[in-house]
């Protein structure tokens, strides 16, 4: 990892307009002055009833971690009953990361790459999917138990080309495969 992507990083924190003092002080906070190796910055709105919500999520690789930052708008609740924005940031020792998954999906008919999902686990969130055991048996009554699968599930990402641009997308899948070969030990 001998690049250091750090003054790119806050600069597109900076343009993208979306609270940029707040995402970068929880940025440079986790960062703890490591410098950047690759990141992926995703800007998203949604849309909630008759209002629009922004989300922000920022994934920076560092020599030694992984960094995780995501801002969202909130309406207001019973903590804070005006509109409100929150930023979380997380730093996850790349000695932790468990997988790095990369999904890619191209329509059949152009065989164009038209959107990547990044998955990375940690072991932090885990999903469980169970359903009744069955024997091959199509009349059997009998109780066989439950079967299923545990999934890691601590962060997804998925952008697509109509929406983000192709060149997000090939930016995602190029920050997974910087963080594939630094969780592998090797460096990018």
């Amino acid at each position: 990892m001998a690049t250091d992507d750090t003054k790119s990083l806050f600069d597109e924190v900076s343009t993208s307009g979306y609270y940029p003092e707040i995402v970068a002080d929880g940025l440079r906070d986790a960062l703890a002055d490591e410098p950047v190796a690759a990141y992926v910055l995703h800007h998203e709105p949604t849309f909630d009833h008759d209002e629009i919500r922004r989300h922000m999520t920022v994934l920076a690789l560092t020599p030694s971690r992984l960094v995780l930052v995501h801002t969202d708008e909130h309406p207001g609740d019973d903590l804070l009953p005006k509109p409100y924005t929150s930023t979380t940031s997380e730093a996850v020792a790349l000695g932790q990361v468990r997988s790095v998954v990369v999904t890619r999906m191209v329509t059949s008919k152009s065989k164009e790459l038209e959107e990547a999902v990044l998955t990375v686990g940690w072991g932090a969130v885990s999903r469980v999917e169970l359903e009744p055991a069955r024997c091959a048996d199509p009349e059997c009554e009998a109780d066989h138990g439950y079967t299923g699968s545990l999934t890691g599930d601590d962060f997804s990402l998925r952008l697509a080309a109509a929406a983000d641009g192709g060149s997000a997308v090939q930016r995602l899948l190029g920050f997974a495969r910087t963080l594939s070969a630094a969780t592998a030990g090797r460096g990018a």
